[in-house]
């Protein structure tokens, strides 16, 4: 069965919006490893309403790789109540999941293939983590307190994790991998 996986860059006082505005200078060789790993173990992406409204004017047009061709070319699958519909440029990969999720991604999870990611999207990892569809969560934590902006872990039920995996990179950023604790 696939897993759905989330890697989040994430500060130290638990803000992950906007990571360009402060995670760059500490992105070094052994991040671009660790990423262009995630990017190579998942077939399928899950983004949340706004992370889409962001992402869709840039990438379909982007030149940055190797995400560019990673994002624009890998089926997504878009999160929201609000939306009516949703296009990638002139890509025909990107669909609408309206309202609950919790059906299509045990669908997906059923289907032969890689790792379903989650990008960016922290609204969307904190409901899937309460509602038990997340199946493993890696957090890039950077050495900076940015001091405001959206934090991952803002409200929400106890949810006990199991840490599975780290690494520190030679900026400073530590890897921590966690899987949820089941009960039973």
């Amino acid at each position: 069965m696939r897993k759905v996986i989330s890697g989040l860059f994430i500060s130290l006082d638990g803000v992950t919006e906007a990571p360009g505005q402060w995670q760059f200078d500490v992105f070094d060789a052994d991040m671009g490893a660790a990423m262009a790993a995630h990017l190579a173990a998942e077939d399928t992406i899950l983004l949340g309403r706004r992370t889409y409204q962001e992402w869709a004017p840039y990438w379909p047009t982007s030149t940055d790789e190797p995400y560019a061709s990673h994002i624009n070319n890998t089926p997504k699958y878009v999160v929201s109540t609000t939306l009516d519909d949703v296009h990638w440029g002139d890509y025909d990969t990107v669909s609408l999941i309206k309202g609950s999720p919790a059906e299509t991604i045990a669908r997906l999870k059923q289907q032969p293939g890689k790792n379903i990611g989650i990008a960016g999207s922290s609204t969307l990892v904190r409901s899937l983590l309460q509602a038990d569809l997340i199946d493993e969560l890696t957090l890039m934590i950077h050495p900076v307190i940015v001091g405001h902006g959206k934090r991952l872990f803002d409200g929400g039920e106890l949810k006990r994790l199991q840490l599975v995996g780290s690494m520190m990179t030679g900026s400073g950023v530590a890897f921590l991998t966690y899987h949820p604790r089941r009960n039973g």
